[in-house]
């Protein structure tokens, strides 16, 4: 039986030669999702015939997968997966990648790669993800399993590696806290051991699980405001009005850096919703190590009271938080459990605070460069407020700034 003429493709980006092609000879482009492909096949075979005609399916793409010669790979390389596999692309990230991969048995695991476009160079460092995560696997941290690691850039465009896909709730907002049923007791209990696990990794010692070439040892404050002045400067032109107020209080920071007194692992972007929670409130997996290694404690845990909202207290970031809940602790509290847990000196945390919101004023900037220059894989949500919200971030660090260095007078 003839077939009618089939084209499929995103509406904007039909090429002549596939116009008036039959089915058998029509060539897919590499991306479509394979549910869509498997639902136009079964439409073939129970209907025998079919016409489809300029269906816009751009967002049936998925970007950063070539799923032809990832199948091969993943076959050959992660223990007993069997294709075909099916890719799906976990909300939320706005930096590095992540993809939900199921196979033909059922099983599942996590693979995550960079941006598909306009990556720094100093950015994005896979391989850094999977060292310290297979380093901490037996530690009190909890990591998900490493499964493979690829540098070979033919295979997928950047490298990549996959991980075991750890089964719980991330809580993202109060719908995910519901969703997840965490009772006022277990909320308590996620933020006690949320804070345990925090003092868990600052107390790992890294020479012992080969870490000791993670980073640099001391400096790590001034390393790290250099660093995000270096990555936002080239993210941003001198005429958007984040530029003037950002690059003045990186010169703030840099002539009141106050003495680090230890270092650590530091995970660099620690917050609740980083992690992958049980039923009961557990803390089962830290996930997101892009910002790893070795620094000072505090910079984690200033970074964590600036994600964690309270009650009343309004919401800076402009961005959902679970923690205002009845039964997640105050930041008091966050602070009172770590420092019971560590005995660190907090005396010059609102200075690491101040450094937090400007480390994600200079990440959102990049973030929101990477979407206007086309880069849309990821969560987009929000993306038209990030300049605005760039320049709240500002108003804040500068705001914990000057109280810090009040404090200090």
């Amino acid at each position: 039986m003839t077939l009618p003429l089939i084209i499929i493709g995103p509406a904007d980006d039909i090429s002549r030669e596939a116009k008036g092609r039959s089915w058998h000879n029509f060539e897919f482009k590499r991306g479509f999702r394979s549910d869509f492909l498997a639902k136009v096949h079964i439409l073939i075979t129970h209907r025998h015939v079919i016409w489809v005609n300029f269906i816009d399916v751009t967002d049936l793409v998925n970007p950063g997968i070539d799923e032809s010669s990832l199948s091969v790979w993943l076959q050959e390389n992660v223990a007993q997966s069997m294709p075909p596999y099916d890719y799906q692309l976990v909300d939320g990230g706005r930096s590095n990648l992540s993809y939900i991969v199921s196979d033909s048995t059922g099983s599942k695991f996590l693979l995550r790669r960079p941006p598909v476009s306009h990556v720094l160079a100093s950015a994005h460092d896979m391989k850094r993800e999977y060292r310290v995560m297979e380093a901490l696997r037996d530690t009190l941290v909890p990591v998900p399993a490493m499964y493979a690691f690829c540098s070979d850039e033919a295979v997928n465009g950047a490298p990549f590696y996959v991980m075991e896909y750890v089964e719980g709730f991330v809580l993202r907002d109060k719908k995910s806290v519901e969703d997840a049923g965490l009772d006022v007791a277990e909320r308590k209990k996620c933020s006690s051991n949320l804070v345990q696990v925090l003092a868990n990794l600052h107390q790992v010692d890294y020479v012992a699980v080969h870490l000791d070439n993670f980073g640099k040892p001391g400096g790590y404050i001034a390393r790290q405001v250099a660093r995000w002045n270096k990555q936002f400067l080239a993210m941003c032109e001198p005429s958007e009005e984040p530029y003037g107020v950002i690059n003045a209080i990186y010169e703030k920071l840099e002539k009141n850096i106050p003495r680090e007194t230890k270092t650590t692992i530091v995970h660099g972007d620690f917050r609740l919703d980083n992690t992958v929670v049980s039923k009961d409130g557990e803390v089962k997996a830290v996930l997101d190590w892009e910002l790893s290694t070795l620094g000072d404690p505090l910079a984690d845990l200033a970074l964590l009271l600036v994600y964690w909202v309270e009650k009343d207290s309004g919401n800076p970031l402009l961005v959902p938080s679970p923690s205002a809940m009845e039964g997640f602790y105050t930041k008091a509290e966050v602070v009172e459990s770590y420092v019971k847990l560590t005995g660190q000196d907090v005396s010059n945390l609102d200075f690491y605070v101040a450094f937090s919101y400007y480390k994600l004023a200079c990440i959102l900037q990049g973030v929101l460069t990477r979407y206007r220059l086309g880069a849309r894989a990821g969560d987009s949500s929000g993306a038209e407020g990030f300049a605005k919200q760039i320049v709240l971030l500002a108003d804040m660090a500068t705001e914990a700034l000057d109280k810090s260095l009040n404090t200090r007078d």
